[in-house]
């Protein structure tokens, strides 16, 4: 609970981060809103799932699988996928009015359901989108390194 209460915050601060009178989206909320959704991947939590991923969502995996929001949320809350360690790194944020393109590095320890453990090392695109004062990723895309 009290983890959820923490990456509840942070979502929340993702979505205020910008200063009085900005109409567009700032570096600082997006890269709040990145680190919640690698947070909430740690830790799988439905309602901030939800919290973070538009209705709309596209979920690319490396392996080439294609997810919308609901089978994203059902495959982390259910172990399909799972995070044991996760780390982004070489991160950068590009802004264009209320959209984020965000390009990262994920280095993360797996150990997905009915699964060995193992290690994942993946170049990441994802695309957030900032409506009605909420940031919400709208795609994301995975390839091996």
């Amino acid at each position: 609970m009290k983890r959820t209460l923490i990456v509840l915050m942070a979502a929340t601060m993702a979505t205020s981060c910008n200063q009085p009178g900005e109409t567009g989206v700032s570096e600082t909320s997006v890269a709040a809103a990145v680190e919640s959704f690698r947070e909430v991947m740690l830790h799988p939590d439905q309602a901030v799932f939800e919290e973070l991923l538009d209705e709309s969502l596209t979920y690319g995996h490396s392996n080439g699988l294609i997810e919308n929001q609901k089978t994203c949320i059902a495959s982390m809350v259910s172990g399909k996928f799972k995070f044991t360690s996760l780390e982004f790194s070489a991160q950068t944020v590009d802004v264009v009015g209320n959209t984020a393109i965000v390009r990262h590095e994920l280095f993360g320890h797996t150990h997905d359901a009915g699964k060995e453990p193992g290690i994942a090392k993946l170049k990441v695109l994802m695309v957030w989108v900032q409506n009605e004062g909420k940031l919400r990723l709208v795609a994301r895309q995975a390839v091996k390194i």
